[in-house]
């Protein structure tokens, strides 16, 4: 098996285990905070954590050093999980298999869906997605292992 077909069972795996049974405000409080807490134990670099929940943004948070084009990074990403239900790092690889940029594939504009690691979706089990959380500041793989890592962390705790 080719390293990226590996590579894209890998990240179905865990959109496989990181699953909710529930997601409060509460929960976006604690996890978003966990975010930044390992982004800071982890990393030199700012970042930008966002996690919205049905078009509602439940947590936002700009390190310093962070600006505007994070955001737009952010946006970006949480419309391709939207649209295509999948972590925006698995849309880019899974492009990246089929040869073809994610304008290509899907017919959607990069200015408005980015299809690079970092915007996870926020999946409720028995229900589907139904949100995003997302870094941005990282390097693609660093963005979306951190939110991967936060989330089995936190969905330890449970």
């Amino acid at each position: 098996m080719s390293d990226i077909k590996v590579l894209l069972q890998e990240l179905l795996e865990q959109e496989e285990r990181c699953q909710f049974t529930q997601f409060t405000s509460e929960d976006a409080l604690e996890l978003g905070l966990l975010i930044l807490k390992n982004g800071k134990s982890h990393y030199t670099r700012p970042i930008v954590i966002d996690i919205t929940l049905a078009g509602h943004q439940l947590f936002h948070y700009a390190m310093q050093g962070t600006g505007p084009d994070n955001n737009e990074w952010v946006a970006r990403k949480n419309k391709a999980v939207l649209r295509f239900r999948h972590s925006s790092f698995y849309i880019g690889r899974y492009c990246e298999s089929q040869n073809k940029t994610l304008e290509e594939k899907y017919f959607v504009s990069e200015k408005e869906y980015a299809g690079h690691g970092g915007s996870f979706p926020l999946i409720i089990k028995n229900v589907g997605v139904v949100g995003t959380i997302t870094v941005s500041g990282l390097a693609q793989q660093d963005d979306h292992a951190l939110v991967v890592k936060s989330i089995e962390e936190y969905l330890k705790r449970q």
